[in-house]
């Protein structure tokens, strides 16, 4: 349940307005307290974790979808990390989603926004395949129904139609550092901004069984977001043996001819992103 009273969002502009804002949700909810988060979040809390954040983390390369966006984002820049949303002028609000699968999982990301921080929402969260990536009008897309969830520039932070001030607004027109920590052990994400912990917005996302991927939306003209740095948590003593095994090897090609069993050669390709194969091949 919300830990307090949720009240009808009334500045959102373009005559939004939030419908059956009572409705209480059902997968996931805002949670208000700083709780004892992962050793990610611990060491983090100091710097951004440019340099590692525990023996127990790795790189984890993944990308914005080409495949699952709005027509309204442009990607480009290396591996397609970069998003430009609505490049001439916008009449609605687009996203793009990401192609990491996170349940289940620990995981760290930040997006760098542009100095171009306004408009109704610019927004950057999770959700399920189900999750609306473009809408012809003004609203805040994540966090709409109990299929995504997310924070806007505005400090609100949404899940099921129900929001709550969660921060103190962005700065417009002055560029900023969103990261994002999902923690999908203890069910919780977290967000940072230009380092500084903001604490837990979202809890109980371990109960959610649909595949959650990273999402980021916006409503504005010609805003940009570039997805910087992403890392994750191993999660066995297998996966961080897969790790090792694909630093050591040249390309992906290379892994039937590996001297190990067909089961694991199939593990060893798991959740390989193209970013993970375009680096080996």
């Amino acid at each position: 349940m919300f830990v307090r009273p949720i009240q009808q969002l009334q500045d959102i502009d373009q005559g939004f307005d939030v419908q059956n804002s009572q409705h209480k949700p059902d997968n996931g909810r805002f949670y208000n307290d700083q709780i004892n988060q992962s050793v990610l979040s611990q060491n983090h809390q100091q710097t951004t974790p440019k340099k590692g954040i525990s023996v127990c983390e790795c790189d984890d390369p993944w990308t914005w979808s080409r495949a699952c966006k709005s027509r309204e984002v442009k990607l480009y820049g290396e591996f397609g990390k970069s998003a430009f949303f609505h490049p001439n002028w916008s009449n609605g609000t687009a996203a793009v989603r990401g192609e990491k699968i996170l349940n289940g999982g620990i995981h760290y990301w930040e997006i760098r926004l542009s100095q171009r921080v306004f408009g109704t929402s610019m927004m950057f969260g999770i959700g399920t395949a189900k999750t609306r990536l473009h809408v012809d009008a003004f609203v805040n897309l994540l966090g709409e129904d109990c299929n995504s969830m997310g924070l806007s520039h505005k400090g609100i932070a949404w899940y099921n139609g129900v929001w709550k001030q969660y921060t103190k607004p962005f700065r417009e027109n002055e560029a900023t550092t969103i990261g994002l920590l999902f923690n999908g052990v203890k069910g919780t994400l977290t967000y940072y901004k230009d380092g500084e912990c903001l604490g837990v917005a979202f809890d109980g996302l371990n109960n959610i069984r649909e595949n959650l991927y990273p999402i980021i939306t916006s409503s504005a003209a010609k805003t940009e977001m570039t997805l910087l740095y992403t890392r994750r948590c191993f999660t066995s003593l297998q996966d961080r043996c897969r790790h090792v095994i694909l630093q050591h090897i040249d390309s992906l090609s290379s892994i039937p001819s590996l001297p190990i069993s067909h089961t694991t050669k199939e593990f060893l390709q798991e959740n390989v992103t193209s970013v993970t194969s375009s680096t080996l091949q």
